[in-house]
């Protein structure tokens, strides 16, 4: 409960007292955060300085900032490890505050006491640089295109079994309708809320799964929409798969939001009508609350101490053959494995497994004389780097940032540094 704002606050105009104690406002987690990343920078202060930074040796004196240029993308013309751009940044820990970046800034690469930065010049006196940007009237350069993450960010969400059990959903929509968009009314059972409350209606999109040790992503079943009462997983779920005697657990189930709609009157089914959505609204589709994820622009790109075991991708945006340059994927790994958002892998392709026609010629005494023998496995292959920018439980998604291959579902993840 949030103590009434006329009652005034001990502690300070722009926080509140709530049941627990004191609960910062919107202005105070903003200042908690500011000093959360500031603490961070001087963490990564210390360590860019002991850090072999690997200058390209066909970078520019200067570099003039464009409209759409990003912080990776600049960094990535000076620097032979994009991801490294905290360490010529941020090696100063006397930087207090973090300096915007705009279009027409001149970017130089300078040594200092043997240590390289990057400078800016806007006509005015240089000054060291800080990879976060703050927002302001102006369009300044931000650390990777945002605009490409805000679908996944408000309109994606990646829960757990637990969460998953129950759920509401959309048991019809008004006159019978198999679709209804925005104004229409539908009807929803399980859901408690209040009149006037919003909520999100989104679409089961994947599954995630563990089974005996290693992750795997179930499509739905064309023609589904949503789990039957009376079975766990949809129909179909099992069908490729042998599951005998293997054991089967659930890491996450990946919702996509479809609509937005408000409760208009409350009981089972209840009413609700829909303000806003991308996609019609279908029987059997879930209900969440809303979910307005507040995007931190302030993580920096790193590697893991330790990279954990069976890393990999889990999905891919949209494409079946695989994805690019800025277009994200899911990966098996979330909160729980130690992921954080600014965490950057080298994707690699598995080596396919052929048959050694060279020694192993087809017909031959040698082939007639081996059953496995003649079988060897190439070389996993770089793909890509990807930097994850939103984490789960067990799921994460990250953005390809460059690369030589398009990234495919099952490319295994390394330290950034690897790429061979």
């Amino acid at each position: 409960m949030i103590a009434n704002d006329e009652q005034g606050s001990p502690q300070n105009a722009n926080d509140r007292i709530g049941q627990d104690g004191w609960m910062p406002t919107d202005w105070g987690r903003k200042v908690i955060r500011k000093l959360i990343y500031l603490i961070l920078v001087t963490m990564l202060a210390g360590a860019a300085l002991a850090q072999d930074v690997s200058v390209r040796a066909d970078h520019p004196d200067e570099y003039v900032v464009v409209r759409g240029d990003t912080l990776w993308d600049i960094s990535a013309r000076f620097l032979e490890k994009p991801w490294q751009w905290p360490a010529i940044w941020h090696a100063n820990p006397q930087i207090a505050n973090p300096h915007l970046i705009y279009p027409g800034d001149r970017i130089s690469l300078v040594y200092v006491d043997g240590q390289a930065r990057l400078v800016v010049d806007r006509g005015k006196p240089m000054r060291k640089l800080s990879p976060q940007v703050r927002s302001s009237g102006r369009e300044a350069v931000t650390a990777i295109p945002l605009s490409r993450l805000k679908p996944f960010i408000r309109n994606s969400v990646v829960i757990t079994a637990e969460q998953f059990e129950g759920l509401p959903y959309i048991v019809a929509n008004y006159e019978g309708r198999m679709n209804t968009t925005v104004g229409d009314r539908t009807y929803a059972r399980k859901i408690s809320g209040q009149v006037g409350q919003e909520f999100m209606i989104v679409r089961l999109n994947n599954i995630y799964y563990r089974m005996d040790g290693e992750d795997r992503r179930a499509l739905m079943p064309e023609g589904h929409t949503h789990v039957p009462d009376d079975l766990e997983l949809p129909v179909g779920f099992w069908k490729p798969l042998n599951t005998w005697g293997k054991s089967v657990d659930i890491i996450g189930y990946e919702m996509a939001e479809v609509a937005r709609a408000t409760l208009l009157k409350t009981g089972d089914p209840a009413i609700l009508e829909i303000d806003e959505g991308m996609n019609e609204v279908k029987e059997g589709h879930f209900i969440l609350p809303v979910d307005d994820h507040e995007f931190d622009t302030h993580f920096m790109p790193r590697p893991m101490t330790s990279i954990p075991s069976g890393l990999k991708v889990l999905a891919i945006e949209g494409a079946h053959y695989g994805v690019g340059h800025y277009q994200i994927v899911a990966i098996n790994g979330g909160s729980r494995q130690g992921i954080e958002p600014g965490h950057v892998f080298s994707a690699f392709r598995p080596g396919v497994t052929i048959r050694d026609e060279v020694k192993y010629p087809a017909g031959s005494t040698a082939d007639f004389g081996t059953l496995k023998g003649d079988k060897v496995t190439l070389p996993d292959e770089y793909d890509a780097h990807i930097m994850v920018f939103r984490v789960f439980d067990e799921v994460s998604y990250a953005m390809v940032m460059d690369g030589a291959r398009l990234v495919r579902e099952h490319d295994v993840l390394r330290h950034p540094d690897e790429k061979l």
